[in-house]
C-alpha cells in the first residue's frame, strides 16, 4: 500500500474512533430517552447520521412524538442528498453499489473523499472512512451495552 493509502486508512480509523465515543454517548442518552437497546442499535444500523440520531432522541427524550423526532431526522438528514450530488461524480457508480454508496454518504466521507486531488484517492477515500465507521461504530456501541 502506497503512502497516500495509507495515510486515508490512518485519517479513516481516526475519525472512526473519535466517532466512536459520541456512539458511545449516543447510546446513553437514547436509553435514557426511553428507547430500549434493540431501538438504539436498530437507529445505530438504519440512521447512518450521528446528528439525525442525536435529533431524535432529543425530541423523543423531551417528550415529543416519534413522528416530530423522525421528520426532524429526516430533514437533518436531507443535508447529506446535496453531499451525494458532489459525490456522484467521484464515486460513479451504479446499481447496487450505488445504494451501498449511499448510505455511506456523511459529513465525514464527504470531507475525506473532496479532500483528495485525484478521483482514485477520493473514492478509496469515501470508502474507507465508510467501511471504517460501520465496522467501528455498533462495536463500540455494543461495548457501551
Amino acid at each position: 500500500m502506497d503512502s497516500a493509502r495509507k495515510g486515508v486508512v490512518r485519517d479513516a480509523l481516526g475519525i472512526a474512533i473519535a466517532s466512536g465515543a459520541y456512539a458511545i454517548s449516543f447510546g446513553a442518552i437514547s436509553t435514557t430517552a426511553g428507547l430500549s437497546v434493540l431501538q438504539t442499535c436498530a437507529l445505530s444500523v438504519l440512521m447512518f447520521t450521528g446528528a439525525s440520531q442525536f435529533a431524535l432522541v432529543g425530541i423523543v427524550g423531551a417528550g415529543g412524538s416519534v413522528w416530530a423526532g423522525a421528520a426532524t431526522a429526516a430533514l437533518l438528514g436531507s443535508r447529506n442528498a446535496l453531499y451525494g450530488l458532489r459525490l456522484s461524480s467521484i464515486l460513479d457508480r451504479s446499481g447496487l453499489k450505488r445504494l451501498l454508496a449511499a448510505h455511506f454518504v456523511i459529513d465525514e466521507t464527504t470531507a475525506m473523499a473532496i479532500a483528495r486531488e485525484s478521483p482514485a484517492e477520493s473514492r478509496f477515500a469515501f470508502w474507507a472512512t465508510g467501511v471504517a465507521l460501520a465496522e467501528l461504530i455498533p462495536r463500540e456501541l455494543l461495548l457501551w451495552l
